[in-house]
């Protein structure tokens, strides 16, 4: 697929994909949500990427749905567009099997507030913010705000956010656990740049499959999540990142892990 709206680039084992409306502070369209699709299928794919960081271009991270794109769109069907233009790439992002983090550099509001929390890590700048915008158009979180966000702020927390609409600052979100760490403008590339060097050589298999038992003890009691370890642990047992590992240990030398 022709990339008009986003721009996706790999290097080095990592996939950057930056929503590339500056124009409209990175709101989506159709293509947009179609496009980014794509790029997440492709990361996935590509077995040499290890890592990947999602970001916006210009002052903003995404502002949500574009509602200029559609304000001539008749008896627009919006769960029809939540199924085939947002759920699509919130499935992709929780099932991909390498870590995602996503470089907050500016407001991330409805959809694109759901899409940072989506990402497995958040790196911020001291200028982002986060805010669940539905409410102020009369209408509801969609995107899967309504099952990350109880569970990074708490209930009464996720309530308040929602239904008023408010702007969460991004010295307030670290405070809140939405966002993993919060620094000067100037320094975010270099903070995301960190993150990046530790995964993209980090043991990959043994992280994707930490992703997926995390997202499955949402839903799981202590029994399941018991048996599941162990399934898991024998898969991790045999790749060859443990067995470098344990090479590595015994012979008191730093692993070089390849992420099979």
């Amino acid at each position: 697929m022709e990339h008009t709206c986003i721009i996706y680039e790999v290097k080095d084992g990592v996939a950057t994909i930056t929503l590339n409306r500056p124009d409209v502070f990175n709101a989506f369209n159709d293509p947009q949500s179609y496009e980014l699709q794509d790029a997440l299928k492709q990361a996935t794919r590509d077995k040499d990427v290890r890592v990947v960081v999602l970001t916006g271009a210009g002052k903003a991270f995404c502002s949500g749905q574009d509602l200029k794109a559609i304000k001539d769109a008749k008896d627009r069907n919006l769960a029809d567009s939540l199924h085939k233009r947002y759920n699509p790439i919130i499935r992709a992002m929780r099932k991909m099997p390498k870590p995602i983090i996503c470089r907050l550099n500016g407001v991330a509001a409805g959809a694109g507030c759901s899409l940072a929390l989506a990402s497995d890590l958040i790196v911020a700048s001291e200028k982002s913010s986060l805010i669940e915008v539905f409410v102020n158009v009369g209408l509801v979180l969609d995107s899967g705000s309504s099952y990350f966000l109880p569970r990074l702020v708490g209930s009464a927390k996720a309530f308040e956010l929602s239904t008023m609409g408010t702007k969460v600052k991004a010295d307030e979100a670290l405070k809140l656990g939405m966002v993993n760490k919060v620094v000067p403008h100037e320094e975010l590339d270099q903070a995301v740049q960190e993150y990046v060097e530790y995964y993209k050589s980090a043991p990959t298999k043994a992280i994707g499959l930490m992703k997926k038992m995390l997202n499955k003890s949402f839903n799981s009691d202590l029994d399941t999540m018991l048996d599941y370890e162990a399934y898991c642990q024998e898969i991790a047992g045999s790749s060859k990142d443990n067995k470098e590992g344990v090479a590595a240990f015994n012979e008191k030398r730093k692993p070089v892990f390849t992420g099979e």
